[in-house]
């Protein structure tokens, strides 16, 4: 069996933490026995080269293959794409349905790590610490600058998009602060101990003065925050993602918060498409209006070695012939499971 998995370069192992490496990568090279052959790339278009006997793909969202429908059709072994973490929007699930071909995700891996990336970035954002570093490292002392966009928590409304199990990590870790949470999910409209339920998305936007995204990139999430969007959210209020980029409009977030001013500032760590080219204009938000990282959310140590065990259940998993379970499963048999078609 061949298997190709695309995993960032790491020449010489000198990041020794770092299982997502083609130096580690994610100790297959030790894992798999000699019956099998693992091809390591670094690029999503060396893929190209390895589709006529490829059998699986192992990518993760921080570096993904994306599996698209020509590809499939160059790959007539191909029969299971691994997420090495979380989400599988890299692959074109309704091919994969057609041509049969299994995609699986580590569920969990990197929950908690998302989550708490996430409240690093809202403390980021309110106390305008990107400001204050930059003055730090730049030789300056300016807090009237600083404080000007410097706020507490303490008070604020914090609306979470999306309640599954990263939306209410947020929520807990959060609640101790003094805040009013409200949470916006077609699935949960029910009032929980720490979150409140909006009546509507544009309660949640009308009333929040943070909104934070957590939601699967699907159908009815994909350009989600789009100009008319953006324009419901309260005057000076902040957003952050850190599910996919393509839930939020390129363009329209930029306008929002260059040109018209109506956002005060941006954050997360995921971008439309990743790695990010170099001219992305999220890359030109200003400082003060942006706390934008590459897509490291997910990616702790703690998460890695989640992810490393991770693959390494799916993939025995698959070469026993066995049934995945039921959690970590996007497509199977044809099928393609719910929340990725909603």
């Amino acid at each position: 069996m061949k298997l190709v998995l695309l995993v960032p370069h790491d020449e010489k192992g000198q990041y020794e933490n770092q299982l997502l490496s083609d130096y580690k990568a994610l100790g297959l090279k030790e894992h798999l026995s000699d019956d099998h052959e693992l091809v390591i790339i670094n690029n999503d278009e060396d893929l190209d080269e390895h589709l006529e006997d490829v059998e699986v793909v192992i990518s993760s969202p921080f570096l993904p293959s994306y599996i698209t429908k020509d590809r499939m059709e160059k790959a007539p072994n191909l029969k299971l794409s691994i997420t090495a973490g979380v989400g599988s929007d890299h692959v074109d699930l309704a091919a994969a349905q057609e041509k049969d071909i299994s995609v699986v995700e580590v569920t969990g891996s990197n929950q908690v790590s998302t989550a708490e990336h996430a409240v690093t970035t809202m403390f980021l954002l309110l106390r305008n610490f990107q400001e204050g570093n930059r003055q730090a490292r730049e030789g300056e002392w300016d807090l009237p600058k600083v404080g000007n966009n410097a706020y507490d928590i303490e008070g604020k409304t914090i609306g979470i998009m999306g309640f599954g199990k990263i939306g209410n990590m947020v929520a807990e870790r959060i609640k101790p602060f003094g805040v009013n949470i409200l949470h916006y999910d077609p699935q949960k409209k029910e009032d929980t101990e720490i979150s409140k339920a909006a009546e509507s998305f544009d309660t949640l936007l009308e009333e929040s003065d943070v909104v934070t995204v957590h939601v699967p990139l699907s159908n009815s999430t994909e350009g989600l925050f789009d100009k008319e969007t953006l324009n419901k959210m309260k005057e000076g209020s902040y957003l952050i993602n850190v599910a996919r980029g393509a839930v939020v409009d390129r363009d329209a977030l930029v306008d929002a918060i260059n040109t018209e001013g109506h956002i005060r500032a941006y954050g997360g760590d995921v971008w439309d498409k990743q790695p990010a080219p170099s001219d992305h204009p999220w890359r030109n938000l200003t400082h003060t209006k942006s706390a934008m990282v590459p897509h490291m959310g997910g990616m702790t140590v703690d998460a890695q070695r989640r992810i490393e065990d991770g693959v390494k259940d799916l993939l025995d998993t698959y070469i026993k012939g066995e049934k995945f379970p039921d959690e970590h499963v996007i497509v199977q048999h044809g099928e393609v499971s719910s929340s990725y078609t909603q």
